[in-house]
């Protein structure tokens, strides 16, 4: 293993520059997949905080058609534990500057990319450039432009990219994702989405930096976002938004609370809420002739509802992580599209920037 490099030293350091990222296949690393025949998948997952500890980690355990077998951190002091408890080899482990050496790595198949949202377009380029699946979290980037240049390391790759939206392969979602097509209460007037949680957070911590993709609006607000879009089926064609920030001290770069509009082309609305002053999980749908709501609707579990011809939307008992990974690696073995492609990804982010410009604007309407 190489020294310790910090989130914040390894954004300096590469500036997280595209021209940067892009020059990794000037070393000569492998650009196309060679198929093989494997019962699992093999992951690496880079970035071992939260996400990866607490849920992915023990998802992979779960997992039929993929493994947990390698592991990316700038972290040293972390690797014995994780080696430990999962049976990670040496041969397996990397941190984020050796990273490009998973091109030499055949127990590796697929890259998860669990960092802070603007170190994303970076690792996924770095595992796209070695010749590995790339799969990525949520929000895929901090802009259009990042997004659109993780798109093109997949596709000049040749390698299948995936952006982490575990609640599209969740059941009561999919039944919602369902309704956006077949309109069994006619058309939708309005939705409301509204995502967030009580954070207690310090500055220092990632998510109060701009830099790094902090703020309610990146980290929870994309439920809302991608809940409208799906829910309807449609772009939105206009957007207003407005933030309200009231613990400056630690919110003063990025958003703690964002309250946004879509327009839709049918003339329906989404009144979105993100925040992370205080605790949302709805998501409800107006009709003409009926309604329809999930209630939690992004939690980990217990996702259920129901809708005004009575019908209760049950909990799914299944593991929500492993459920996308068992999806996202069926679509690579049968070379198929994935539930949530790149351009899902960018679509979102597309959106995120006109929020950003509205609330700059003082929630002047911004057309997309």
């Amino acid at each position: 293993m190489s020294k310790n490099i910090s989130r914040k030293q390894f954004l300096k350091n590469l500036g997280l520059s595209l021209a940067g990222a892009t020059t990794i296949s000037s070393l000569g690393f492998p650009s196309v997949i060679i198929p093989k025949k494997k019962d699992k998948l093999g992951v690496a997952l880079v970035g071992l905080g939260y996400y990866s500890g607490s849920l992915l980690a023990p998802a992979l355990q779960l997992t039929k058609e993929c493994e947990l077998k390698g592991i990316v951190t700038g972290t040293p002091s972390k690797i014995p534990n994780w080696q430990k408890k999962y049976g990670v080899e040496d041969k397996n482990v990397y941190s984020y500057d050796t990273m490009h050496e998973l091109a030499n790595n055949d127990d590796i198949d697929v890259v998860y990319v669990v960092t802070p949202s603007g170190l994303h377009a970076s690792f996924s380029i770095i595992a796209a450039e070695a010749g590995k699946h790339v799969w990525c979290e949520k929000p895929m980037e901090t802009s259009v432009e990042k997004c659109n240049s993780i798109i093109e390391a997949a596709r000049k790759n040749k390698v299948q990219l995936t952006i982490g939206y575990r609640m599209q392969h969740e059941p009561n979602t999919q039944t919602i994702i369902g309704y956006a097509k077949e309109k069994p209460y006619g058309n939708i007037k309005e939705i409301v989405a509204e995502a967030g949680f009580r954070a207690n957070h310090r500055y220092g911590n990632w998510r109060t930096i701009q830099e790094l993709g902090g703020g309610a609006m990146f980290d929870m607000g994309v439920y809302s976002l991608n809940a409208a879009r799906y829910v309807t089926g449609l772009e939105p064609i206009a957007v207003s938004a407005t933030i309200v920030n009231t613990r400056t001290q630690t919110y003063f770069e990025v958003d703690e609370t964002t309250i946004f509009e879509l327009e839709f082309p049918d003339g329906s609305l989404a009144k979105c809420k993100t925040s992370f002053a205080e605790g949302l999980n709805t998501l409800s749908v107006t009709c003409d002739d009926g309604w329809y709501k999930l209630k939690p609707f992004q939690s980990y579990s217990r996702v259920q509802g129901e809708n005004s011809d009575g019908l209760k939307f049950t909990p799914d008992p299944n593991n929500q992580q492993a459920r996308q990974m068992d999806n996202d690696s069926i679509a690579i073995k049968e070379n198929k599209t994935p539930t949530v492609t790149g351009q899902e990804g960018l679509l979102d982010v597309r959106v995120c920037e006109a929020i950003f410009e509205s609330a700059r604007k003082n929630g002047t309407r911004v057309q997309l």
